[in-house]
């Protein structure tokens, strides 16, 4: 046991120490245009150096996290709180450093800018800053993104308005306290991913080290600043009051959720679904008269917060608009598996002496990806119940994630924070080798570190990886559902004092 705890603390230290390194680095790496951050190391050998270190840091941090998951497969391993704490000690260089990863953060001051001046972000693009005397803000946005205008929810917006009201042109302070926005976020997924996991009857502990204090957590979500993670913290609290019978808070939440960004309004649907059909269930001959109950005041509760937030932001329901939708849809991923099959396909036309238009191509088979994405879901609130509510949304969201318009490593945590619950993900030895390659795909600066033409060969890669997983399933299959093997209650032996 000391010899384990020693381990434990020496994968702690080595986090940190890469924490640390991206830390410093960062600046250099990843800020550009008028901002300075408040801290630069300049390495004598210039950029190159830069470079080593930050990928130094980088390995070290995975090679940690990697390090506390082989102690979890042992027992007795660490318990969440301790997990927790580790992921306290790696994240706080992280806050104070320069966003990672993307440059997200600015755009997110650019549009609460644009509020908090009294237009509405989602008519006017933050190009509109260039004419009310804004040209600094508007000059750390991403020309791709200066024209576009925002996709997310009312309440983020409104938080981002405030935000930007109040440290006026100090982005710096701006940054930091959109980083206190996602730090609440992780905070709600620490508190409530063990609380699901054990509602699951399945480990706390490899669940909040797959969904809480994961480098796909901790670096594309708080180091770059991502509103990801407040989105998946109301959602996944939802969840789990719904598990807990109180679906009406559940809904709620879920409902806040999706004023962040709109996917989580799917937990919305799920939990009405699950709470009608046990309703049905328990009220015997009254069976469809309580299920309609449900249904009616769910969708009751998910409106008032809806439309509380539209009010209280002066929004209105202007935010429920195509371009929250597709805004996504405007760049263009190799990585995004829409996009590598139609840039794939045209580029294999072309070989064979036909023209095609890639964007075409991918437009079409976009459409069939939504409409399957809504077959699935479709299907899934047919079979939703309280027993397979967690895995049901969570595959769901992932699904909709590689289908979608746009496949950015943080949009993996959607789905990740409920399916790390689910006692087969926990015991998936891919699972955390695919986090640690998702932080490797972007570079510091925001930029997709596989250009797109490399797309043949990332779609190669998802359909060997799509068969391999294939193969798996049915050579194993999910031999434990709900539980974690080793206990009748699926309680983890080191976790029973926790």
């Amino acid at each position: 046991m000391p010899d384990e705890r020693l381990t434990g603390w020496g994968w702690a230290g080595l986090g940190l120490a890469g924490s640390l390194a991206m830390t410093a680095a960062g600046p250099d790496l990843s800020v550009g245009g008028p901002i300075r951050w408040w801290f630069s190391l300049h390495l004598p050998p210039g950029h190159s150096a830069d470079v080593a270190l930050f990928y130094a840091g980088l390995a070290a941090l995975c090679a940690a996290w990697l390090g506390l998951g082989r102690l979890l497969r042992r027992s007795p391993g660490p318990r969440p709180s301790r997990l927790l704490l580790v992921g306290c000690v790696w994240s706080l260089p992280l806050l104070f450093g320069a966003p990672l990863f993307s440059h997200d953060a600015y755009s997110y001051l650019a549009q609460g800018e644009v509020l908090h001046l009294g237009l509405n972000p989602y008519h006017h693009a933050p190009e509109v800053l260039a004419r009310l005397g804004q040209r600094h803000l508007l000059a750390t946005v991403s020309p791709f993104w200066r024209t576009t205008t925002s996709p997310y929810g009312p309440l983020f917006l409104g938080l981002a308005s405030v935000i930007a009201g109040a440290v006026g042109s100090h982005l710096i302070l701006g940054v930091l306290l959109v980083r206190v926005l996602e730090l609440a976020g992780l905070v709600l997924l620490a508190a409530f991913v063990p609380r699901l996991a054990r509602a699951q009857g399945t480990d706390p502990a490899r669940a909040t080290w797959l969904a809480v204090i994961s480098p796909l957590v901790l670096l594309e979500l708080i180091a770059a600043g991502h509103n990801d993670a407040l989105m998946i913290g109301l959602l996944v609290a939802g969840v789990t009051l719904a598990i807990e019978r109180r679906p009406l808070l559940g809904i709620a939440l879920c409902a806040l959720a999706a004023t962040i960004k709109l996917p989580a309004a799917a937990g919305i649907a799920f939990i009405a679904v699950a709470w009608a059909r046990a309703e049905f269930a328990d009220a015997g001959p009254g069976g469809t008269r309580a299920a309609a109950r449900a249904l009616a005041l769910s969708a009751a509760v998910a409106v008032a917060v809806l439309a509380a937030v539209s009010a209280v932001t002066g929004l209105g329901v202007s935010w429920v608009s195509s371009g929250v939708l597709s805004t996504p849809g405007k760049v263009h991923l190799a990585i995004t598996p829409v996009t590598a099959t139609g840039w794939s396909a045209a580029w294999l036309l072309h070989l064979l002496g036909l023209g095609a238009s890639s964007h075409g191509i991918e437009s079409v088979v976009g459409v069939v990806a939504l409409a399957l994405t809504a077959l699935l879901a479709l299907v899934l609130l047919r079979r939703v119940s309280y027993a397979n509510l967690v895995p049901s949304l969570g595959a769901l969201l992932l699904v909709s994630v590689f289908a979608g318009p746009a496949t950015w490593p943080w949009y993996l945590t959607w789905g990740l924070a409920l399916i790390a619950c689910w006692a087969s993900a926990q015991r998936s030895r891919a699972l955390p080798a695919a986090i640690v390659l998702a932080v490797f795909l972007v570079k510091p600066n925001g930029i997709l570190a596989l250009p797109l033409h490399t797309a043949p060969i990332v779609l190669a890669a998802y359909l060997i990886a799509a068969g391999a997983s294939w193969r798996a399933r049915r050579r194993g299959g999910d031999r434990s559902p709900g539980r974690v093997r080793g206990l009748p209650g699926g309680e983890h032996p080191a976790l029973t004092n926790s």
